[in-house]
């Protein structure tokens, strides 16, 4: 979520040079203003308050500077979303160890040109006092950042938050779309209408295996998770409508552990199988391999590889990309995908759901 967040920032109104000159310019004059009012009611009062405006000035562009500098490097490591507290603290704490140490660096600067001292008698309590005037500024400063930072990630998050509503409402189109597309259905008739004058059995049984497979489509598709169980159950259907049109030209594997206890995206096994059958050879020389194995909280669904002419890899497409966007609605969890000389790996995060 923080990724983009130093970007941002890095473009706002403090990282810009001619802006940040001209408002701490206007923060001088106002602090001038606010300590000697009556300084410029004439022209001499005027000449003897440029030290003090150059004074102010300096002060405004190290803490502005310093407090612009301390949210960029908090932005990128710890989320006012998240982790609030935290933020608040480290942000607090920072700025006034680094506003302190700045301001008295310029005090004792400004007071040693001035000639108000010399290094064989400092008066380093009188330093001190003249350098919590500027920790008062600090204060102001601080929580402007403060405030600026907070309302800048939360407006990101929010946007972030549609963004992801809008992807979630998208890929579930989409997805709809791959799971019913006319594709597969032809395929599927297609089988069936030579099945039909082959072996009624086996065409009464993969009618059977069909509608099965459309019902589950139909009772899932408004559905956020669906239990392991029923996902491996609907693969399974799948699967062995599919080994009616191969017969022995595609194996399967199925082996799951505590499956009532764990939930993914509906349709996200039909997705894979269907791409691993798309794109890979399926011949009784070259039997296709699936295997869907759980192992502890991830789901491993895997088939050999042997991909047709034309294709070079399996690793990208909508079905994935499908897959991909839910997970990242749902949780914080990324799949993973790997590519072997003789395999296709994709490991599902399998999700817990806590009442």
């Amino acid at each position: 979520m923080l990724k983009n967040s130093s970007s941002e920032k890095g473009q706002g109104l403090w990282n810009n040079l001619r802006s940040f000159l001209i408002i701490n310019l206007f923060i001088a004059i106002i602090l001038v203003i606010l300590f000697c009012p009556k300084c410029f009611l004439s022209w001499e009062g005027i000449v003897n308050v440029i030290p003090d405006f150059f004074y102010s000035f300096f002060i405004s562009m190290a803490l502005s500077f310093g407090g612009s500098k301390i949210e960029d490097f908090y932005d990128q490591r710890i989320s006012w979303i998240s982790f609030p507290l935290k933020r608040l603290v480290c942000t607090i704490l920072t700025y006034l160890v680094y506003s302190f140490i700045v301001s008295f660096i310029i005090v004792f600067s400004f007071a040693y040109l001035q000639g108000q001292f010399t290094f064989s008698k400092i008066p380093w309590r009188s330093i001190l006092d003249f350098t919590f005037v500027p920790m008062q500024i600090a204060f102001v400063f601080m929580a402007i950042f403060t405030t600026r930072s907070w309302l800048l990630e939360w407006r990101k998050s929010a946007i972030e938050a549609e963004q992801l509503r809008s992807e979630k409402l998208a890929s579930q189109y989409q997805g709809l779309k791959d799971q019913l597309n006319p594709h597969f259905l032809f395929n599927s008739l297609n089988v069936l209408s030579n099945l039909v004058y082959e072996d009624a059995d086996r065409s009464a049984a993969f009618i059977q295996k069909l509608s099965k497979i459309y019902r589950y489509v139909l009772d899932v598709q408004n559905e956020e998770l669906i239990s392991l169980e029923k996902e491996a159950a609907f693969a399974r259907n799948f699967l062995e409508l599919q080994k009616i049109r191969f017969e022995d030209s595609l194996e399967f594997n199925i082996q799951l552990q505590q499956a009532n206890n764990y939930f993914l995206p509906p349709l996200s096994l039909q997705l894979l199988l269907e791409n691993a059958i798309k794109h890979n050879i399926a011949s009784q020389a070259n039997p296709l391999f699936i295997h869907i194995i759980q192992k502890e909280d991830e789901l491993w669904v895997s088939n050999t590889l042997q991909l047709k002419s034309g294709n070079k890899t399996t690793n990208k497409g909508i079905g994935l990309e499908n897959i991909r966007l839910r997970y990242l609605h749902l949780s914080n969890k990324e799949i993973t995908i790997t590519q072997t000389q003789d395999e296709f790996l994709v490991q599902l995060p399998l999700l817990k759901i806590f009442k």
